[in-house]
Order: structure tokens, then C-alpha cells, then sequence
């Protein structure tokens, strides 16, 4: 969507009789810190992250922080000149968007606690009940199955690096990998074609992963617009469930919802039957279905073209992620605005530019395990809340 040169920023809109109260949590991009904003759109809490540029971050259930972002020795990314040779594997990763190499849980006051690495790591991550992590990494794909996968564009003279694949890694608190899906298995290349206007590099490109309570994870595929549910109690996983084109263009955060139906962020990039305008979506797996959706009214209102996402609120209203403007609106079940906050956090792309991108943003309740004994006003950052007005 587009926004005035003069958008204000920090709140917006707030009607409290409709909000889910609690503190949201963003990280915005190409930035060093993530921050909680309490209701009334003010900083209240500040993760430093050094040497590391963070890239999503949540809270968990001990009060600590688990962020994934990627080391800044590792910055910057090799040349895009397509027309020259392929730099090696673990250099092109760093080119692709959301490419990560670490993940650390931090305590409230900063300290690291537990550290994981992953030069292939990317996008997202789940820490489960038993303390085991669950996220996708890159992975070359053998040359006689990337040839076989459909659709995608090749540059004139583009010289293209082996076919990148996702698995999706379950890990312990020792690091030791427990399980693998390896959805360039799963998935069929015929079937499953890259977008016809999407560069060749990727099959997948895997940008978001959950868990449910029976075990069956859940993966968004931005660039063959799939999202499947794969089979993770057994040692030979298999796709259970795959909903995508053309119901979901380049879609992001797909999410189990308490009734086992998913949530999704449909960013409606290279839309075929409508203009490109976003929307979120609950999609029932039994019958395919949209039991819920919430779009702009007009539709060109709402749009982000990638990034962006979608979470169920305990009240069951849903906090929205407007990645590519930095906005966030909370609506109710029937589509009512409830709350609205634009990032006033603005940070500096390898390439120069300035953007205000947030991933993801995360709404935890008032007796979150992190804030027990905690003090969370403005005034524990009140220069920062200064700098941007809040």
C-alpha cells in the first residue's frame, strides 16, 4: 500500500474495549535490536543484539527471548551480477532474503543463555514443549531433480547456482539433529512449479514453520505458493495436507489455529485472476474452505508484497503484520479495527536503502512468565521514546 511522506508513526488508532491487552514484540529489519511496545504504542523494553543483525525473535515460556538473525562477519552478501559465476554455496545463501546463521536465547537483561548455528538457516523457528527447536534450512538440490521442477525465469545470461531445496531440521538442546524432512522429496515438480516470474535459484523457499499438538508441522512455501502440512511422528515424513496457488500467491505465515485449521497471510503478489492486494485468511484442511478472512476495504488498501504475517490472539482477534510498510493493525472477528502502530524504527539495507520492514510482530498477555516482577512503562526508555515521538 502506499502512505503519506508525513505518516505518523507509533500509534495511530486504539479503541481499548476491542484490543487484546499485553505487550507486542517487533524486530525491525536490518536493524540490531527487537523491542516491546506496550497498548499505547510506546517502547518499554529493549533487546540489544551485538554482532548479530536480528531477524525474528519470540518470547518464551521461561521469560526468555529465542531470536534468529545472521552474523555480521558473514556481511555483505557476494555480487548479484547474474552474468558471472555463481559464488559457492554458504556465500549465495547471504544473498537470499531472510538468509540467517544463528540462534541465541537471551534473558531479559541480555545475557545469552543458548546458541545455535546454521550457516542455512533461514526465516523462522519453533521451540517446542521439550525444548527442542524446529526450522528450515537450505539445501542443494541434485541435478537431475532441479531439472525436472517446472516453471521459474531465467535471466539472459544468467549463470545459475544449483537448485535450492528446504529441509526442515528438529534439533535438540544440545544441538543434536533429532529429525529431517526433506521437502524437495515431498513435494512433486510438476505439480508444485516455481512462479512462472520467479528466478530459478529456489524451488520452495520456506518462510515459515509451525508445530501443532499432534505433531504435524506446518510450512509456507513463498515461491511455488504452497502451504503443507507434513507428518513428523514417524522417520519417513510425508505431505498430509497442501493448499496453495491459485487460493495463495506468495503467501507467508501460515499457523495452526486452536480448531487445527490454518491461518494464513496471503500477500497476493503476482495474483493471476485479480490485482495484487493482500489478505488474511483461516482455511479449514478437512474441506479447503475459508472459514474467515480479512481484507481491505477497497482491497487495494491492504497490500504488502512479501514479509508480513498473521497471529490469533487469545480473545481470537488477530494482530496483522504489514511487513513492507512497517504497519500493524489488530482486528476483531469481524473485521474491526481494534488497534493500529506504524514502526517509527527506520535501518539501513546493505545496499543503502532505508526501510521500516517488520517480519513478524508477536501480542503476549499481561502474565507472560518474561514480564513476572518486571516495571514495563515508557519511562524505562524514555530517550528512545523521545527520538521517535512516541
Amino acid at each position: 500500500m502506499g502512505w503519506s511522506i508525513n505518516q505518523s508513526f507509533g500509534l495511530t488508532f486504539h479503541r481499548a474495549q476491542l484490543s487484546n491487552k499485553g505487550f507486542t514484540l517487533v524486530t525491525p529489519l536490518s536493524g540490531d535490536s527487537s523491542y516491546l511496545i506496550d497498548l499505547g504504542g510506546r517502547f518499554v523494553h529493549r533487546w540489544i543484539f551485538n554482532g548479530v543483525r536480528p531477524h525474528i525473535s519470540k518470547l518464551l515460556d521461561n521469560g526468555n527471548l529465542l531470536m534468529m538473525g545472521v552474523e555480521r562477519s558473514l556481511l555483505p552478501p557476494p555480487s548479484r551480477d547474474f552474468t558471472i559465476q555463481p559464488p559457492p554455496f554458504d556465500q549465495h545463501l547471504r544473498r537470499l532474503g531472510a538468509n540467517c546463521s544463528i540462534m541465541q536465547e537471551i534473558t531479559w537483561d541480555g545475557e545469552v543463555v543458548w546458541e545455535h548455528r546454521d550457516i542455512a538457516m533461514h526465516h523462522d523457528f519453533v521451540r517446542l514443549e521439550n525444548g527442542n527447536t524446529v526450522f528450515p534450512v537450505w539445501t542443494e538440490m541434485p541435478n537431475d531433480l532441479a531439472k525436472q521442477v517446472k516453471g521459474g525465469v531465467r535471466r539472459a545470461k544468467e549463470k545459475l547456482p544449483a537448485m535450492l531445496g528446504d529441509d526442515i531440521v528438529e534439533i535438540d538442546l544440545n544441538g543434536n539433529e533429532v529429525w529431517r524432512a526433506e521437502t524437495w522429496k515431498l513435494f512433486d515438480p510438476k505439480k508444485d512449479p516455481i512462479c512462472p516470474l520467479e528466478t530459478k535459484w529456489e524451488w520452495t523457499h520456506v518462510n515459515s514453520v509451525d508445530v501443532n499438538s499432534e505433531g504435524s508441522v506446518l510450512i509456507s512455501c513463498r515461491n511455488n505458493s504452497r502451504v503443507a502440512a507434513i507428518s513428523r511422528n514417524t522417520n519417513d515424513p510425508e505431505i498430509i495436507w497442501k493448499y496453495g496457488f491459485p487460493d495463495t500467491a506468495h503467501q507467508h505465515h501460515a499457523t495452526w489455529t486452536n480448531k487445527n485449521q490454518v491461518q494464513i497471510f496471503d500477500n497476493g503478489m503476482h495474483r493471476q485472476t485479480d490485482m495484487s492486494t493482500s489478505r488474511v485468511i483461516v482455511v479449514d484442511p478437512e474441506t479447503n474452505d475459508i472459514t474467515w478472512k480479512y481484507e481491505g476495504n477497497p482491497p487495494a488498501q491492504f497490500f504488502s508484497g512479501h514479509i508480513s504475517g498473521a497471529t490469533r490472539l487469545p480473545n481470537n482477534n488477530v494482530l496483522i503484520c504489514e511487513g513492507t510498510s512497517g504497519r500493524l493493525v489488530e482486528v476483531t472477528q469481524k473485521g474491526e479495527p481494534a488497534w493500529e502502530w506504524w514502526n517509527p524504527v527506520y535501518n539501513t539495507r546493505d545496499d543503502g536503502t532505508s526501510i521500516g520492514w517488520l517480519f513478524r510482530a508477536y501480542r503476549y498477555g499481561p502474565d507472560h512468565p518474561a514480564f513476572t516482577n518486571k516495571e514495563l512503562t515508557p519511562e524505562n526508555l524514555p530517550r528512545l521514546n523521545s527520538q521517535y515521538g512516541l
